[in-house]
C-alpha cells in the first residue's frame, strides 16, 4: 500500500465564499470538477497527531516567511485574530476565512524528513 496524498475539506454553509477565498486571495491552483466545485492543489502537505482533550480535525497553512505572508494577506483584506506566537515547532498566527472558519498560518522551525 502506498499513500499518495491527503485530501482536506472545509465544510461550511459559506463553501462558495471559501472557494473564492482559496482561489482569489490565497491563489491556490485548482481543478473545477464540475458545477463550480473546485479542488485546490497545495504545494506541500504533512500530517500530525496533536494532544487534545477532545477529538477534532485541523487544517493549517504553512509558509516560508510569516511576516511577508501576513502582509500580503492583509493587502487582500484578510483579518488576523492575534499576533505571532513563538512555539517550539514554529511561529504561528490565526486568520479568519469566509463563513467564520479560523485557520492557523505558521512558519515551521523544523526541516521535514529530518529523522
Amino acid at each position: 500500500m502506498t499513500i499518495t496524498g491527503i485530501h482536506a475539506s472545509f465544510a461550511s454553509p459559506a463553501a462558495h465564499e471559501i472557494r473564492a477565498f482559496l482561489r482569489d486571495v490565497l491563489r491556490l491552483p485548482y481543478t473545477d470538477i464540475g458545477g463550480g466545485f473546485l479542488v485546490f492543489d497545495v504545494p506541500d502537505a504533512e500530517v500530525a497527531a496533536a494532544e487534545s482533550t477532545s477529538v477534532a480535525h485541523d487544517i493549517s497553512f504553512s509558509c516560508d516567511d510569516i511576516e511577508a505572508t501576513i502582509g500580503e494577506l492583509r493587502s487582500h483584506g484578510v483579518r488576523f485574530a492575534n499576533g505571532i506566537d513563538d512555539e517550539v515547532w514554529g511561529r504561528r498566527t490565526f486568520f479568519d476565512m469566509p463563513g467564520g472558519t479560523r485557520v492557523m498560518l505558521y512558519e515551521p522551525k523544523y526541516t521535514r524528513g529530518s529523522r
